[in-house]
């Protein structure tokens, strides 16, 4: 299968990285193509169009404000492109309605990856357009797969993935410079704090995977009455740690919808 990128940022350099070679890749920056094509020994297309031409399936992998500027040029070849490709987009934001107005004809997925894909380790969402095979959508599955666990969602879910899944590292990210800040507030060097935050973090995830157990459960076994975890969990539950994290991802998650709402034609 032909897989051409229209945009070669780090999300797509994650995927490229784990894809076989031969890759058709299309960037305005052309240091980063040379860049990529040493190091992963893709090929460099002349421009968007031909990496459109060329791909069986093409990712649109670029930034949303410049999403209308690259369907156009797409769009300019006219019934030169024929044939069935599959187009993917990871433009956060836009909706599918306005990509299949765009690209009539074609299957498109959505696609809803997060910034723990760059190591592998991501979690990404699908939605499917009205076109879309099962044999397609499995192929963008197969490709995701490479970078993390990958779920399917109805489009109307994806506000709500952005926020969640989207900006949740950032949030993650966020509790592990507190705990790291605690750390050092409580008396040890900044570089053995932020080395027990991580593995702290790392650990408590992966014992909520391996073990299946829910995070009520596995905090409980932490905080015995009368112990130190317990004096912790009462300062969390003053400061309304929890409803500060939901309302962090319903205020992402609003965004999206605000931002998704400016992409109608």
């Amino acid at each position: 299968m032909k897989i051409a990128f229209i945009g070669a940022g780090r999300m797509a350099e994650a995927l490229i990285s784990r894809l076989p070679r031969g890759v058709l890749v299309s960037d305005i920056k052309k240091d980063r193509l040379s860049r990529l094509k040493k190091k992963y020994k893709v090929k460099i297309a002349k421009s968007n169009l031909e990496a459109f031409q060329h791909g069986e399936v093409v990712m649109l992998s670029i930034k949303p404000q410049h999403m209308a500027e690259v369907l156009n040029e797409v769009t300019s070849l006219g019934l030169r492109v024929s044939g069935r490709k599959l187009i993917i987009s990871i433009a956060a934001g836009i909706p599918l309605s306005y990509l299949q107005k765009k690209l009539p004809g074609f299957s498109i997925v959505r696609a809803m990856p997060n910034n723990p894909c760059l190591v592998g380790e991501g979690i990404i969402a699908l939605a499917r357009g009205k076109k879309v095979r099962s044999s397609e959508l499995g192929a963008a599955k197969e490709i995701f797969k490479r970078v993390g666990e990958v779920i399917e969602v109805p489009e109307k879910w994806m506000d709500a993935v952005t926020g969640l899944s989207g900006s949740g590292p950032a949030f993650i990210y966020r509790t592990i410079e507190g705990l790291t800040g605690g750390g050092v507030a409580a008396g040890l060097p900044k570089r053995v704090a932020a080395k027990l935050a991580l593995q702290t973090a790392l650990g408590s995830a992966k014992t909520l995977k391996v073990t299946g157990k829910s995070p009520e459960e596995l905090r409980g076994m932490v905080t015995s009455p009368g112990g130190t975890t317990i004096e912790g969990i009462k300062v969390l539950e003053k400061r309304k740690f929890s409803r500060a994290l939901l309302d962090a991802v319903v205020a992402a998650a609003k965004k999206s919808r605000t931002l998704s709402q400016r992409w109608t034609l």
